[in-house]
């Protein structure tokens, strides 16, 4: 037997929250679906990070977000985020990752599976995906990438106390990664990247203090320099020097994320095989799929950088309303 809402959203942090917001006001029977914790992508940046944007450019649902400090830390925007979720009494199924979403007469199906194991189903009229891509970080191909002391996130750096480590990229993660570390006491932190330098996009008060670290030596940095391999003990690199080995504990392969587009290509969504743009329309965000739509940094594709918080909070809004103009036509 299937639960039958008239909208599923996909997708439990700022966009998909914001959405389930605008269908509560708008009456909409609704359902949020979740895989993982409430701002799942925010709950799994490193502990003591503070955002790059003040508190009012991450507020959804006309809730303040209210902080001491010119740029709010994970800490207080998880706890915001629970208390917007709690304010608007939304719907919310956690632990159910949505598996298949089949269009048919009237709506979709909506296959998923809980982390228990059941397989449920659903059926909605309208559908909207708002998964981001912090789950799907890219991957180098190299051999040894999947060894346990490799890791495409950065958490913290108190365990890698008099441990070498290298850290591979050169945008905000990986350079802030790098500081931290080399500051936590690391024996050595190598920053490896295939470019020339440290990335323009890098933020204007970490640049500068990253580059004067690796001028001064306190952080050793490989550019023009690609990983070729990983081992229990080292990372081979190959650049300008030509091969080299370099003595590694730990490894962070802070190289970016990309979206997961395999569910709405799957559903019949076009994507661009280039860029992983999906075709949509800008004003509404309902793909090329009618009823089926897109919330936050998915509709960037590969562009992730184009998409965050302080503007796809805004998406939302703009798909219930062409949402209830859709069911009055």
């Amino acid at each position: 037997m299937s639960e039958e809402r008239d909208l599923l959203i996909v997708g439990a942090g700022p966009a998909g929250l914001a959405t389930a917001i605008a269908a509560a006001q708008a009456g909409l029977g609704y359902e949020l679906l979740e895989k993982g914790a409430l701002v799942n992508s925010i709950f799994h940046f490193p502990r003591q990070m503070v955002f790059f944007t003040t508190a009012e450019l991450l507020e959804i649902g006309g809730l303040p977000f209210v902080t001491p400090y010119e740029k709010p830390t994970r800490v207080e925007a998880l706890r915001y985020y629970r208390r917007v979720a709690d304010t608007y009494h939304l719907r919310l199924t956690f632990d159910e990752e949505v598996l298949a979403l089949e269009p048919g007469p009237g709506g979709f199906r909506v296959r998923t599976r809980t982390t228990a194991g059941e397989a449920r189903a659903w059926r909605a009229g309208h559908v909207v995906l708002a998964t981001g891509y912090y789950d799907h970080p890219n991957r180098l191909g190299v051999p040894g990438e999947d060894l346990p002391h490799v890791a495409h996130y950065y958490d913290d750096p108190h365990p890698f106390w008099r441990k070498h480590v290298v850290v591979v990229g050169a945008k905000n993660s990986a350079a802030i990664a790098a500081l931290e570390l080399y500051r936590a006491g690391a024996a050595s932190v190598t920053l490896v990247h295939r470019g020339s330098g440290i990335s323009p996009s890098v933020k204007y008060w970490i640049k500068p203090d990253i580059e004067n670290r690796i001028k001064e030596g306190s952080v050793a940095a490989r550019f023009d320099t690609c990983v070729r391999t990983i081992t229990a003990t080292h990372v081979g690199v190959e650049g300008p020097g030509g091969r080299l080995e370099l003595p590694a504990d730990q490894v962070f392969l802070l190289t970016g994320y990309t979206p997961d587009v395999d569910l709405m290509r799957r559903a019949g969504v076009r994507v661009d095989p280039d860029t992983l743009k999906p075709e949509h329309d800008p004003q509404t965000f309902e793909t090329n799929v009618r009823g089926l739509y897109l919330a936050g940094a998915l509709v960037s594709g590969k562009d992730t950088g184009k998409v965050f918080i302080e503007n796809g909070r805004f998406h939302g809004e703009a798909i219930v309303n062409a949402i209830v103009h859709d069911r009055r036509a």
